[in-house]
């Protein structure tokens, strides 16, 4: 994958029948149902059946197992990610015929035009936070389309167009894509180091930041506890935007001045300055979703609705697909699922995780009820690194990240669209865990032995990469279940 050229959006009455190249994939599909709830002719292939195709077919798309020339049919528009190939069949076909060619962002952006756009920016968190959007506007009426990274739990759906002017839209800086958005209010929930294997550096994703805060038409709404998006707020500022600002810090315009761990529900206090506090809870850990909570209720309150009721509203949001997901219990073990393929994103669902067995111990001894199995359980952590390149550049980090579970087991890593780097592998990571709790397996039927092996009543088993490995947790889920029958005899 590489930086993408940016293209500007067109109008969606002006696409004409629109193919898709990998129109199974998450975001390809989003753009694509929304285009079909629109009224436009929509085509597409995919190197795999899915039920997502099946779903599309469902709703009148043309769709195609596999690549081929003759799969474009009489489509005017070719969408493409910038994963596809130069010599896929089918964009080289579309170039032969002179056809009008977009990235997908482009694509995404003519779902912005004439709306009320929303596009959340970050380096972690887009998905979550463009979902809680989305959910909070929901239950304050607005009916808002949306097209994000995961499945809402909520509605099963990862996209759909909506009803009303408002669209809420994941903006992706990974490949420079969001350069394409022209939304009204963003978000920038952080500004980290990653996807380096497009970018030179910090330096570039800043200057790509910066381009990107010239796109936003209205409001910035910046997460100030990062530093990387303080300096995108400062930035900002300076060019005449409206910036509103939220987080822990002291300046924040949203201010996080309470969270408490309730179980998987976490509690939290925000503060405005010249309101009263709000209190509001998240039926999902961690203190990085109660910021994503603080992004989205700002988000409203700048849209111009009442601050309490969005903060009521963001109590629905109950989760989006592998962002901790829940994907099983068995003999007292609970498994969960995340996306998480970045040391950030590894650490701050680790100390949720931490934060969820310290508040069952605490309602434990608080009952009498000590010796019982949640209490004094341990986390069991199983990662698959996502890409050679980010391995390598962050084994240190996946390593530290890694260390504050109790029990580490790392797969191989999941090339996606690189090839294998001599001496890059999973035990790049393990080698340098801080602890002798960890292990490198890398054959997944072996994987799911070892953590069957490893976890034991009261646990929390947490699989984490944006590779294939969120397939592992039913099987956990089966294996632990199979043991504790075998036990009981």
């Amino acid at each position: 994958m590489s930086l993408v050229r940016p293209t500007e959006p067109i109008p969606v009455d002006k696409l004409g029948r629109t193919h898709f190249i990998g129109l199974g994939g998450a975001g390809m599909s989003g753009i694509a149902r929304v285009l079909l709830q629109s009224g436009v002719e929509v085509s597409g292939s995919d190197a795999r059946d899915s039920d997502t195709l099946r779903e599309l077919e469902e709703m009148g798309a043309d769709v195609h197992v596999g690549h081929a020339a003759e799969n474009l049919g009489t489509a005017e528009t070719l969408v493409v990610s910038s994963a596809i190939r130069e010599d896929n069949p089918e964009l080289a076909e579309a170039h032969r015929r002179g056809l009008r060619v977009l990235p997908r962002a482009a694509a995404l952006g003519a779902l912005l035009l004439g709306r009320e756009g929303i596009a959340v920016s970050g380096t972690h968190g887009k998905t979550t936070t463009t979902s809680m959007v989305t959910v909070v506007l929901q239950h304050l009426g607005v009916d808002p389309g949306y097209v994000i990274g995961g499945k809402l739990v909520t509605t099963g759906l990862g996209a759909d167009a909506g009803m009303g002017e408002v669209i809420a839209v994941e903006a992706d800086e990974s490949d420079g894509s969001f350069l394409m958005l022209s939304p009204k209010i963003a978000v920038v929930t952080n500004v980290e180091a990653d996807h380096l294997d497009n970018y030179s550096g910090i330096e570039e994703i800043h200057a790509n930041f910066a381009s990107f805060v010239d796109r936003v038409e209205r409001t910035l709404i910046v997460g100030v506890d990062d530093p990387g998006a303080r300096q995108v707020a400062e930035l900002a500022r300076e060019r005449g935007k409206k910036v509103l600002t939220y987080g822990e810090a002291e300046d924040a315009d949203y201010r996080i001045t309470r969270v408490l761990a309730r179980g998987f529900t976490t509690e939290f206090t925000v503060q405005t300055a010249d309101g009263d506090p709000v209190d509001g809870h998240i039926a999902v850990p961690g203190r990085h979703n109660v910021l994503n909570a603080a992004a989205a209720v700002a988000v409203a309150d700048e849209m111009g609705h009442d601050l309490d009721v969005a903060v009521e509203g963001i109590a629905d949001f109950a989760g989006a697909a592998r962002r901790f997901e829940l994907k099983g219990e068995a003999g007292g073990v609970v498994v969960y699922d995340s996306y998480a393929h970045h040391p950030t994103e590894i650490e701050a669902d680790l100390h949720a995780t931490r934060a969820v067995l310290a508040s069952f111990a605490e309602e434990a001894e608080a009952a009498g009820e000590i010796g019982e199995e949640r209490p004094g359980g341990r986390i069991v952590a199983l990662f698959q690194p996502h890409l050679y390149s980010r391995t390598r550049i962050f084994a240190e980090e996946f390593a530290a990240a890694l260390s504050l579970a109790d029990e580490v087991v790392v797969m191989e890593v999941y090339a996606a669209r690189e090839d294998p780097e001599p001496g890059v592998t999973g035990e790049l990571i393990t080698s340098r865990v801080d602890h002798d709790r960890v292990w490198y397996v890398p054959g997944r039927d072996e994987v799911v032995r070892r953590v069957a092996e490893l976890v034991r009543p009261g646990d929390i088993v947490l699989t984490m990469g944006a590779g294939d490995v969120t397939e592992l947790g039913p099987r956990i889920v089966d294996a632990v279940a199979g043991a504790a029958d075998d036990a009981r005899g």
